[in-house]
């Protein structure tokens, strides 16, 4: 039976052109690595979509899932189930004394969209201000909410009343800062000036990711999030962190804005919360907020809300996450990885930048090293990503899967990968540089 066929001729894949597709055909996955239909083995070095994070076939979340189902696989949201009852108090444990309670959604996505609709209600607000490097989610509000230029193909259709400024990334710094300090400074000031020109008093929120992801892993300056977080006190605006992709120990922390000593007053999850086994997203909430409409309304809800087979899935990866101490692994292998890169910095003149907090990282392939060309811009169109596509066709020739983008390479390994498996993915990404390395002048 032919299924790789029927994938093309009867499903619709995301962000690509229907035709010409050739996706590998995944068989099985096992730790760091999926195997294709002929047994070829490829190191998954970026997890998936950076959410496998305890690695493929663990045998625990498949009992978890299992015994969750012999007892029970669905009631609608009004009931309370063991499984929603032991992942809310487990969250609660890891986040600030005061963010207690969890609305569950299904996705990275639906956590975005209904964490802006919350804000709006709760402050009687409407702008929300974003980085324009960034991505939240492809649902009509989340996409409009990122700054990531996939959404200009739906333009005339987005969601209004997002404002975006620029992200403080130092390797292209905009205001041409001479240290990465002072590009942290200069982006605040705008800022600043960005809510005094929209109005302080039609502003809900301010909506950052704990630590940057697919738009290049742009690494926020000393005191950045704590001065944005000083900002939306100063003008009573929420703070809104995204944590679809930075939390549950993928920055060596349980979430990202843990590297930034900060507060947030909601916090978006998914991702790593079931490590990809199951789809499973989150909205925390403070208590402030979230007591507002203990005698009023709440407007929220979605019919696979706190699904007990997801929870209980949940549940089973958070106490990996602790049995296993995989926040130390992700700081001891993190620390390796950036070792092991730099060396490939000084072997390989394609090597720009190299961006990594806990076991989050990019690498940012340029032509030239001096004036930073690109070996593909930002948001190249296909014949501008010829060269790239070079690069990342020798990637899989040679074993390797890992999420690429313009002219970024990232390296987002499982948590639970040890030094021999970044070895593995090293040698291959040296192989696969090379390539690039032609590309320089």
């Amino acid at each position: 039976m032919n299924t790789k066929k029927y994938n093309l001729e009867n499903t619709i894949f995301a962000w690509s052109n229907q035709k010409g597709l050739n996706p590998i055909h995944v068989k099985k996955a096992k730790g760091v690595h999926i195997y294709d239909d002929n047994d070829k083995r490829y190191i998954d070095f970026s997890s998936q979509l950076m959410n496998v994070n305890v690695g493929h076939g663990r045998e625990e979340v498949t009992e978890a899932v299992r015994k969750q189902m012999e007892k029970l696989s669905y009631v609608s949201p009004p009931f309370t189930t063991d499984s929603r009852g032991l992942l809310g108090k487990k969250l609660a444990d890891i986040t600030p004394s005061n963010i207690n309670k969890t609305f569950f959604t299904l996705g990275g996505a639906e956590s975005n969209e209904n964490a802006i609709i919350l804000a709006r209600l709760y402050t009687q607000k409407h702008k929300i201000i974003t980085h324009y490097r960034s991505y939240h989610g492809a649902t009509i509000g989340s996409v409009s909410a990122g700054g990531d230029p996939r959404k200009n193909e739906i333009d005339s259709q987005q969601v209004p009343n997002f404002i975006h400024v620029e992200n403080p990334y130092y390797y292209r710094c905009p205001w041409y800062s001479s240290s990465f300090e002072e590009c942290g400074d200069r982006a605040i000031k705008n800022l600043e000036k960005t809510i005094h020109y929209e109005g302080a008093n039609n502003i809900a929120a301010i909506m950052m990711e704990g630590e940057s992801g697919t738009s290049g892993c742009i690494k926020y300056p000393p005191l950045y999030l704590k001065k944005v977080e000083e900002l939306c006190k100063k003008y009573d605006l929420l703070l809104i962190i995204d944590e679809v992709m930075s939390g549950f120990c993928r920055t060596g922390k349980w979430f990202g804005y843990d590297n930034h000593s900060i507060k947030p007053d909601i916090i978006t999850i998914a991702k790593g919360v079931t490590s990809g086994y199951i789809p499973l997203g989150g909205v925390m909430v403070s208590d402030e907020i979230i007591n507002s409409f203990n005698d009023k309304f709440l407007p929220l809800g979605l019919t696979y809300s706190a699904h007990s087979v997801a929870c209980a899935a949940a549940v089973s990866v958070l106490d990996i996450y602790e049995n296993e101490n995989v926040i130390e692994n992700v700081n001891k292998i993190g620390s390796y990885t950036d070792k092991k890169v730099e060396e490939l910095m000084i072997k390989h003149p394609s090597i720009g930048d190299w961006r990594n907090t806990g076991m989050l990282g990019c690498i940012e392939l340029v032509k030239n090293k001096k004036n930073k060309d690109p070996l593909a811009p930002f948001n190249a169109n296909p014949k501008q990503m010829e060269d790239m596509n070079k690069v990342v066709r020798k990637l899989r020739d040679e074993g390797m899967f890992t999420y690429t983008k313009w002219n970024y390479i990232f390296i987002a390994p499982p948590l639970t990968s040890s030094e021999e498996d970044i070895d593995e993915g090293i040698d291959i990404m040296s192989k696969a540089l090379k390539v690039a390395d032609e590309f320089c002048y």
